[in-house]
């Protein structure tokens, strides 16, 4: 077992980036400058963030944490005019706290012989894998911070909690996380988006947008042969801010009434009721193989006419062009 010695001689980054627009390409582009520092990069799209392993490239620059950190965020705004923030630690968890804590344009950097005065003061939902509903059931036993969770007993913990979260939680605790950062290639996804000509406040016309940018999501996903298992609406409103929410699909397909319904909950978990919006984009993401989809069994008749109508749509707009048809319209609004 690694000792904690031996893991805080890592220097481990999370690091999160605060782009004015967000699109594939650019997030391509800065995970680029990243691999640029240290070739061990794990991509996080889903909030556009990514874990970086800097151990081996401080030698490599001959820098130090702090400074390492400053070379790659002023990278990234050189190159591509994208702020970011970062945090930085002996240890995945300990970066990801300390990237929580720092705003947009900012930097935090904990040293090894700051991890316990860092971590003990911080309320029990700061820790990785503990959640409200968690942080409540400790609460209930008058454990609110980590320092609270360090000083008690495994045993204890483990009653509360359960065997392994009681573990994790007492490890993460004490300083103590052995994950590694693990390289990986960009998760692929695929996008739609339509921009407006003018500030947007009609939810109708949201809705009849996000549902355009479903119809063409799902039949781009039906002909590469893939099925996606989240999706993710980010809004961007007329001062240039955004907003962005995602969900994880119950199962992964290409099907566009499946893909419509997350989409509605998505549009409506956003309340834009008078927004003024000026982009709505669709990003299908964790995509993989349609021979990997497995349909759940079903008596409902209307769901297999659905899918024969959709298959019969997509070849009319592969002959025709896809224009020719209104496949959005044939699933209708619920709610």
């Amino acid at each position: 077992m690694t000792s904690v010695r031996d893991q805080r001689s890592r220097a481990i980054l999370r690091i999160h980036f605060h782009p004015a627009e967000r699109t594939e390409e650019l997030y391509g582009q800065l995970l680029t400058v990243l691999d640029g520092i240290s070739s061990r990069v794990e991509p996080l799209p889903a909030d556009w963030s990514a874990y970086v392993d800097l151990t081996g490239a401080l030698t490599y620059w001959g820098r130090d944490v702090e400074g390492l950190v400053a070379v790659l965020r002023l990278r990234l705004l050189a190159l591509h005019g994208v702020p970011s923030s970062a945090g930085a630690g002996p240890s995945r968890s300990i970066a990801a706290m300390a990237a929580d804590v720092t705003p947009p344009g900012g930097a935090t950097v904990v040293r090894d012989d700051e991890v316990a005065a860092f971590l003990r003061t911080k309320p029990t939902a700061a820790l990785p894998g503990i959640g409200p509903k968690t942080a409540r059931t400790l609460a209930r036993y008058g454990i609110t911070t980590v320092a609270d969770i360090a000083d008690t007993q495994l045993p204890t913990l483990q009653r509360i909690l359960g065997t392994a979260a009681a573990r994790q939680a007492h490890d993460l605790a004490h300083g103590i996380d052995e994950r590694p950062v693990v390289p990986a290639a960009t998760p692929k996804t695929m996008s739609a988006g339509h921009r407006f000509d003018r500030d947007e406040l009609d939810p109708d016309q949201h809705h009849r947008t996000v549902l355009r940018l479903i119809q063409e999501l799902g039949a781009r996903l039906r002909t590469s042969g893939e099925i996606t298992q989240a999706l993710t609406l980010t809004v961007t409103y007329a001062d240039r801010t955004q907003t962005t929410r995602s969900r994880t699909l119950t199962e992964a397909t290409a099907h566009t009434p499946a893909l419509a319904t997350t989409a509605r909950e998505l549009l409506t978990s956003l309340g834009l009721q008078r927004a003024r919006v000026r982009t709505l984009a669709l990003r299908a993401e964790r995509l993989r193989p349609a021979e990997d989809t497995v349909h759940q069994l079903t008596f409902d008749h209307r769901d297999e006419k659905l899918r024969h109508l959709e298959a019969a749509l997509d070849r009319t707009a592969i002959r025709y062009g896809p224009g020719i048809t209104g496949a959005a319209s044939a699933f209708p609004r619920t709610g």
